[in-house]
């Protein structure tokens, strides 16, 4: 190498050298500036309650995910599903439940035995069982009122001779609840409420445990109704209350079982639809039980419709989509509790959110909370998302969906998959695309996509899951309405529907506020004859709206 040459290669490590030592200070500038910056940032027994009571990456990256039939494929071969890794895309949208089977055999084709011999449950894999035992214990720990209620009762077997048929969400915190009831007594038969939101394994640690479970992840419209049925029509054993959630059980048993359905001593309802299929039977005569309306009870409405929507509509969507919210142009259809909820969360993450409503309270206190209430076609064509929590049928059509921007979401937080007209969207001219487990994309001949969830479904319970805490309440709450029902005297309940006694309303909130180490003011008896009221409650009248 000749002298000028060595020089230059010397010269050029020199200046190699320098830009290494710059970038090293400036590394240490910064680390310097965040270390200085963060250094600157630095109750009685349940007996007296009861007797009160009246008894962006890539699009090219996204495209193969697309088109990888084999990882993403609704049906995936076995080999195929083995050979599946825990990829971001999946285990942000799958529970252990929808990824956790060797085969794609129904389950209604296999021959299953838990560890009592017992084959009298109907669930994916029933070798799963112990992983789902761990999720309830998870859940216990942030149920302690039930637990509570769980251990105050137990010996009193207030539930002895109660054959409890039941048709809701089968998620850990359900499980719970299950579980509940049977240390109180019940015999236990269950099955899912939303073919999408039952998490196999605790379906398998339910199983195991001896209820008969009939669900599982996935089913179709003939396995739903399958497993109601063998819920309701099994040899030797006939229901005596029913617990419900969407009303599709009672309704089964009201069209087929008309003779079993006379027996019932209850029912306990906990959803805006089946409380509306409730009134409607009552109003035309045909309800021949007593119902509890749990959905209207306040620590139902005002908890877990509210809450639990605030904290899970965000975990749904974000796990389906990844879509950040700040700026977007979100539409949401209800300003119920449901849509309330929605909406404070989508506020905060700085979404631009508009509301759709027909009751003009509700539409007054949208316009106070500061958001705008329009008609759902004066923002179609530009809204980037649209959430539905009204519990009615059509709420966006097939017209509205032709005229939405490419890229747009569509969702429904209501029990019923009735609020977006899916149906139209199943016709010869559209292309269905599974992206993800419960995300399609739907595609117009012009190749605009909307991206729909759930297939229109309830979001929170079929893509992700929901607030445990929350969750406590409700089923406190549920087991309390059939407790009372069930030991109610003859003639306290007429053939009607009922909400909840306002004093166990009282007690399942006064349960939750230990968690919190709440400590509640204690009226004198001066002022409890001033205000008219019983020292130990209630302490608001029925008509007080919280």
């Amino acid at each position: 190498m000749s002298e000028s040459a060595t020089g230059e290669a010397k010269a050029e490590v020199k200046q190699a050298s320098k830009e290494v030592k710059e970038s090293e200070n400036v590394a240490e500038k910064y680390s310097a500036m965040t270390v200085s910056k963060n250094s600157e940032m630095n109750m009685g027994d349940l007996t007296t309650v009861l007797s009160a009571v009246p008894t962006h990456k890539p699009v090219k990256k996204q495209i193969q995910f697309v088109e990888d039939k084999q990882e993403f494929s609704r049906f995936p071969t076995k080999t195929g599903r083995r050979s599946l890794s825990r990829s971001i895309s999946q285990s942000s949208t799958d529970s252990y439940s929808s990824d956790s089977s060797d085969d794609e055999t129904s389950p209604r084709d296999k021959t299953q035995v838990n560890v009592k011999g017992s084959s009298d449950f109907c669930v994916k894999n029933i070798k799963q069982a112990e992983f789902g035992r761990r999720e309830i214990e998870i859940a216990e720990q942030d149920m302690a009122a039930l637990i509570s209620l769980r251990k105050r009762a137990q010996s009193e077997k207030p539930l002895a001779g109660a054959k409890i048929v039941g048709c809701t969400h089968i998620t850990a915190q359900t499980a719970v609840l299950i579980e509940t009831l049977v240390a109180l007594g019940a015999q236990c038969r269950w099955t899912a409420c939303n073919i999408y939101s039952t998490q196999n394994e605790v379906a398998a640690a339910l199983a195991e445990s001896g209820v008969a479970v009939f669900a599982w992840k996935g089913e179709s419209e003939d396995d739903f109704w399958w497993c109601i049925d063998r819920c309701v029509n099994t040899e030797g054993w006939q229901p005596n209350m029913i617990l419900d959630d969407g009303g599709d059980l009672t309704h089964w048993m009201y069209k087929k079982y008309p003779n079993v359905f006379k027996k019932i001593r209850g029912i306990v309802e906990e959803s805006v639809t089946g409380v509306h299929r409730l009134y409607q039977l009552s109003k035309a005569g045909k309800l021949c039980v007593p119902a509890m309306n749990v959905n209207d009870s306040v620590t139902k409405q005002k908890f877990d419709n509210l809450y639990c929507c605030r904290e899970s509509i965000l975990d749904g969507l974000k796990r389906t989509t990844d879509v950040m919210f700040g700026g977007k142009q979100v539409v949401v259809c209800g300003y119920g509790e449901v849509g309330k909820g929605c909406c404070a969360a989508l506020k905060a993450l700085g979404a631009i959110v508009y509301i759709t409503e027909i009751d003009p309270i509700c539409a007054l206190q949208a316009c106070m909370d500061g958001f705008r209430v329009v008609k759902l076609n004066e923002v179609i064509r530009h809204v980037d998302v649209i959430i539905t929590c009204t519990g009615n049928k059509n709420v966006v059509t097939r017209d509205q969906l032709d005229r939405m921007k490419n890229g747009s979401i569509v969702c429904n937080m209501g029990h019923s998959n009735t609020e977006i007209d899916v149906a139209s969207l199943r016709t010869p001219e559209l292309t269905w695309e599974r992206v993800r487990s419960q995300v399609d994309h739907v595609i117009w001949p012009d190749g605009k996509r909307v991206i729909l969830l759930a297939e229109g479904r309830l979001l929170n319970l079929s893509c992700s899951t929901v607030p445990t805490f929350v969750l406590s309440i409700t089923a406190t709450t549920q087991a309390l309405a059939l407790i009372e029902l069930y030991n109610a005297p003859e003639g306290r309940y007429k053939q009607d529907v009922y909400l909840l006694p306002k004093k166990m309303d009282e007690y399942v909130a006064s349960l939750h506020l230990a968690t919190f180490d709440a400590h509640l003011t204690e009226l004198s008896d001066e002022q409890a004859k001033y205000l008219g009221l019983n020292k130990n409650g209630p302490f608001k009248p029925n008509y007080y709206r919280y």
